[in-house]
């Protein structure tokens, strides 16, 4: 398994044990948190749950998310990448690869997630082929709408979450 990659600018490396932390700093943001549905009543049990389920998808599947780094100055970025998911609602997203990114507001219009969605994503066809992988988006969220056109995801339909958000769902093919 792999343990980093490195892009021009950008470190990317496997989660560690207290990853969950950063992650629930990051998404304390409420710019941040804006499309990632409701805020938890409890951040810091429910990411450290979303860490084990990180770790669960890198052990079972041999991919997951990576958390970024500047690789001048270790400034954190975020993280992003594809996991295993099973969100429940069918659809395309059931036991299936799914693609993600969250970026820490300082670092938005940067690029960085262009950069490492597209390292994670070589990475990801080289040691498990190419193969189907599935976002989904909140409608507003244009700056993830355009990352997600520019590595090729098209949309094929929408879903209703439980608390009432609708999503659009994308798809990348090869």
């Amino acid at each position: 398994m792999i343990e980093r990659l490195e892009t021009d600018r950008l470190v990317l490396r496997l989660p560690q044990r207290d990853d969950y932390l950063i992650l629930r700093d990051l998404v304390a943001d409420p710019e941040v948190h804006r499309f990632l549905g409701p805020q938890p009543q409890h951040p810091t049990p429910d990411m450290f749950g979303r860490a084990m389920r990180g770790a669960g998808s890198w052990f079972l599947h041999g991919y997951g998310l990576f958390l970024a780094f500047e690789r001048h100055g270790g400034s954190f970025v975020g993280q992003l990448g594809v996991f295993h998911t099973l969100r429940g609602f069918g659809k395309g997203l059931d036991d299936t690869a799914e693609a993600g990114w969250i970026v820490a507001r300082e670092h938005w219009g940067k690029g960085y997630a262009e950069e490492g969605m597209r390292a994670a994503l070589d990475w990801f066809d080289k040691a498990h082929g190419q193969r189907r992988i599935a976002c989904m988006i909140e409608p507003g969220n244009d700056a993830s709408f355009r990352l997600a056109a520019k590595l090729g995801f098209v949309g094929y339909g929408e879903h209703v979450l439980d608390d009432g958000a609708t999503v659009h769902l994308l798809e990348r093919l090869r």
